[in-house]
């Protein structure tokens, strides 16, 4: 049984009540701001199994029924950064561009942690391969908002982006590069179709490696992990159709290499010497400012393990090379 345009209020407990009514015995929620409505038909349906995508409340629920779920998209939107980065590469050996040009800009929805890990595990990716690159990061404050995402992109071409990424749910963002001629990297699905001579890839997620798994874990009577997270190596992340209209020389090659060190674990998107914060590494800022003790919790052995201490991204801070021209 299938629920569509559930908000997030609520409209999302009475739904989850009906379904439980109807006799569902594993029930999915795929928005952020649906968690709170979870719980709470959770707690009144002790048979029924709760599983949410994106939320970070359940291992302190204090409830066995309600589960956490999410994937590694870190690990893909790092891999569609490298593909940016090649491509801004491209641009400078072209002439196109200067190495201190190299401006991406950022389409995000909220100034939420799954953004902010989202735009820097991209960032990441390209500045592996293309060191010189920095990114405006714009927000549009709703999940989806075709011109006003429209409107972000055009903003940040304008203000000198040369190329254009985002953390948005509609096409809005690369009608505006194709419109404008600038190179874009999408998310969730292929944008080839709305920018054929501009996308080089989207950063994707697979849900049924979880969904196989919940179900299956229900059928066998197995418990359901409160806490789950994949990526690569189970077939959880992808990056959608290299574009060869648009992407640059190598960057499949160069594409298969950074995705098989994902899957073999050799290569950590948060590896802690890539970034700093304030001029400073994330170690040493724990170490010696109370406001970052909390990362304590995350970081070891020399990365920020993202979504492994809980599924829901956690990575929330501000990188240098990074500006964030909106909150």
């Amino acid at each position: 049984i299938e629920k569509t345009h559930v908000g997030e209020d609520e409209a999302c407990y009475d739904a989850a009540v009906d379904l439980a009514e109807q006799g569902c015995n594993i029930i999915f929620a795929n928005s952020f701001g649906h968690e709170s409505y979870m719980l709470q038909a959770a707690a009144e349906f002790p048979e029924v199994q709760f599983c949410h995508a994106t939320g970070y409340q359940a291992a302190s629920a204090g409830l066995p029924n309600i589960h956490n779920y999410f994937t590694a998209i870190y690990e893909s939107r790092y891999v569609s950064g490298v593909v940016a980065g090649l491509k801004l590469n491209e641009m400078i050996a072209a002439g196109t561009i200067t190495p201190d040009a190299a401006k991406m800009g950022y389409v995000g929805a909220f100034p939420y942690g799954e953004v902010v890990s989202g735009y820097t595990s991209f960032y990441l990716g390209a500045k592996s391969v293309c060191p010189t690159v920095t990114m405006e990061v714009q927000y549009t404050n709703s999940w989806a908002d075709m011109s006003g995402e429209n409107e972000v992109a055009t903003s940040l071409i304008a203000d000198g982006c040369v190329l254009i990424s985002q953390h948005a749910d509609t096409t809005g963002a690369p009608t505006a590069c194709e419109t404008e001629g600038v190179p874009c990297v999408g998310y969730n699905v292929d944008m080839i179709s709305v920018a054929p001579t501009t996308a080089l890839t989207s950063a994707t997620i697979n849900w049924a490696p979880y969904y196989t798994y919940a179900v299956k874990s229900l059928v066998d009577g197995t418990a359901i992990a409160i806490d789950w997270c994949q990526g690569y190596k189970d077939d959880a992340v992808a990056i959608s159709t290299l574009n060869d209209a648009a992407i640059a020389e190598g960057t499949k090659d160069k594409v298969a290499e950074i995705e098989a060190a994902l899957k073999e674990g050799t290569l950590k998107v948060f590896d802690t010497t890539t970034f700093t914060v304030g001029g400073k590494t994330i170690e040493s800022l724990i170490t010696d400012n109370a406001d970052f003790a909390k990362y304590s919790a995350f970081v070891a052995d020399g990365y920020f393990h993202e979504s492994e201490v809980i599924s829901a991204p956690a990575f929330d801070l501000r990188i240098d090379g990074i500006t964030e021209l909106t909150k």
